[in-house]
């Protein structure tokens, strides 16, 4: 009789093996930022690992993960290929950035290289957009890009961070050991709450006044959008006041403000909001203000003027201290940069899935809404209009769009 297992016949046994992505290949640049203040990065080594085994190329500048605490190792262990200068880094086909790219670092970039960026317009020169315009280079903001809800992901990542962060900042300045009035953030029994305004009601001030308010403080928010008052409102409950920006209301509330924090958005806003000068100065003496946007310029026009080269972030005006740092959460870098990295693995997924930047800003608005330059043609009516340059449409670019 026969038996198959003393048979010496082979049998054929199917195997599933794991093939390459048959797309394109990418190669990602991240360069180290060049500003002291600036610790955080696009991309952590967790995500670099599953980019690379999706088909990406990634070059790390070393020494750019250290202000974050990732070693270079832990890159190259993850799949990234660590390169001694920035000029190898800028030879890539996406440069991943947190600041604007300078005109030392365009100068580096091939043609037709894609930067990713935030928006910070004062960090930007008609010289610098020149430059671009003439290597034909595309430039992508964080802030412009959108998701399906209308929002970009990266300022709502980057603000509930910025929000939550400021009210233990601003615990941290109050206090006797930086100088502060010697108050506690919050309330205890037999001590008068600390009172904490916050100027906008999105998702940096959500956070900012959960946060306050689970320290037991008075919380007021201000913002002209009674919509987003609203869902504030529901959000947070009943103790929370909400008002729209009412002067008289304002001026009665910021005399006896312990704290004032600035989360209004600018981004591509007709409407700007600016709390005046004469408001700050009937503030209390040892007040303080946070403002969270200085990126875009300042909330207050007290805090206008550290947007100037070489102005000290921290300085006192009519006896308020006023905390005026471009970004909040480069504090809190690894948090950020981890927060950031999540969307960039979406983001690169699917673009590699669509074939690339072109395919992908064809099929997809929010995608191509995050371009003020397309093959170095000024394309968002935002950063023209700062500039006074002439607009294109980016639909002229994107066949099929």
């Amino acid at each position: 009789m026969y038996d198959p297992l003393k048979s010496t016949s082979f049998f054929v046994r199917e195997q599933l093996q794991k093939t390459e992505n048959p797309g394109f290949t990418t190669v990602i640049g991240i360069p180290r930022e060049i500003e002291g203040t600036e610790k955080r990065l696009a991309l952590t080594p967790e995500t670099v690992a599953l980019l690379v085994s999706s088909g990406y190329r990634v070059l790390l500048e070393a020494g750019a993960g250290l202000p974050i605490n990732y070693s270079d190792r832990y890159y190259a262990e993850s799949g990234a290929e660590i390169m001694e200068s920035a000029a190898e880094v800028f030879q890539a086909d996406l440069i991943l950035k947190i600041m604007p790219p300078t005109l030392a670092e365009v100068e580096m970039m091939r043609p037709r290289t894609t930067v990713f960026s935030f928006l910070y317009l004062h960090k930007l020169s008609s010289a610098l957009l020149e430059l671009m315009a003439e290597k034909r280079i595309n430039a992508l903001a964080y802030e412009l890009l959108y998701d399906q809800s209308g929002l970009s992901p990266f300022v709502t990542s980057i603000s509930e961070i910025e929000g939550a962060c400021s009210i233990t900042l601003a615990a941290e300045l109050l206090s006797n050991a930086h100088g502060g009035k010697g108050i506690l953030l919050g309330g205890v029994p037999g001590i008068s709450p600390t009172e904490v305004v916050i100027i906008g009601a999105g998702v940096a001030g959500t956070m900012a006044a959960r946060a306050a308010m689970a320290l037991g403080a008075s919380v007021k928010v201000f913002d002209n959008d009674v919509a987003k008052l609203r869902t504030i409102r529901h959000e947070l409950g009943s103790p929370l006041f909400t008002s729209t920006l009412q002067p008289n209301v304002l001026r009665n509330v910021f005399r006896s403000a312990d704290v004032v924090i600035g989360a209004m958005q600018y981004i591509n806003k007709s409407h700007y909001y600016r709390i005046s000068a004469d408001l700050i100065r009937e503030m209390k003496k040892g007040a303080l203000i946070i403002d969270l946007r200085m990126a875009q310029g300042g909330c207050f026009e007290t805090t206008m003027e550290a947007c100037l080269a070489n102005h000290p972030p921290v300085f006192e005006k009519f006896g308020v201290l006023h905390f005026c740092e471009m970004s909040l959460s480069a504090r809190v870098g690894r948090s950020a940069s981890i927060a950031m990295s999540n969307l960039f693995l979406s983001l690169f997924t699917t673009m590699g899935d669509c074939g690339g930047v072109p395919h992908f800003a064809r099929f997809d608005r929010g995608f191509a809404a995050g371009f003020y330059l397309y093959a170095g043609k000024m394309v968002n009516r935002y950063v023209a209009g700062h500039f006074n340059l002439p607009l294109s449409d980016i639909g002229i670019f994107l066949h099929g769009y």
